[in-house]
């Protein structure tokens, strides 16, 4: 098993969505303003989380992504082995007696390290950062495309609403009014 910033980073975004999971799908534009993860980086894990099904995608209007299971059965082996690419094959050489000796001190720690993250749960992980005084504050499901309520803006009365009302406010000479009996588009 490899420990590095991937497996760390998914961890975290994983908490961060078990600890709004009643709050409905969370954005990954959330996680990346709550976390220093970037957008193009959090949609790699993503995809690959979502292909291991710890994570379902909920399109359109206040979508995002949920857990894909209870957060009690996804442990922190599962999201490290999700996001994690497969090692490298070993090439097949003639080992010296200290290269043997390293790989089963390696091979004996790998197994400790997947024993210990296959002990501990996302919903473990959620609760500890409750218990420490992690605050979740739950923001509204930001509304977007034609479902967003358009802004009112504020009238301003003292705006002229139209080009003459603007010349005529200015007072400037150089704006021709048109005459009364002629239509508007005509020169002449």
């Amino acid at each position: 098993m490899r420990l590095s910033t991937k497996g760390r980073l998914a961890v975290t975004a994983m908490i961060d969505i078990a600890l709004r999971q009643d709050f409905g799908p969370v954005s990954l534009t959330d996680i990346a303003s709550r976390h220093p993860i970037s957008m193009s980086y959090l949609e790699q894990l993503f995809s690959k989380l979502r292909l291991q099904g710890l994570v379902t995608s909920i399109r359109g209007p206040g979508g995002g992504y949920a857990l894909g299971h209870r957060s009690d059965e996804i442990t922190v082996a599962d999201i490290i082995l999700a996001v994690e690419d497969a090692p490298p094959k070993a090439k097949q050489h003639d080992a010296s007696l200290a290269q043997d000796l390293a790989k089963e001190l390696w091979d004996a720690m790998n197994a400790k390290v997947l024993d210990f993250t296959q002990s501990v749960t996302l919903k473990s992980l959620a609760l500890h950062q409750l218990a420490t005084g992690g605050k979740i504050e739950r923001t509204p499901a930001q509304v977007r495309g034609v479902f967003k309520v358009p802004v009112q803006q504020t009238l301003r009365p003292d705006v002229p609403n139209s080009v003459f009302e603007l010349g005529q406010t200015l007072q400037m000479p150089s704006v021709v009014q048109p005459r009364r009996g002629r239509a508007l588009g005509r020169f002449n």
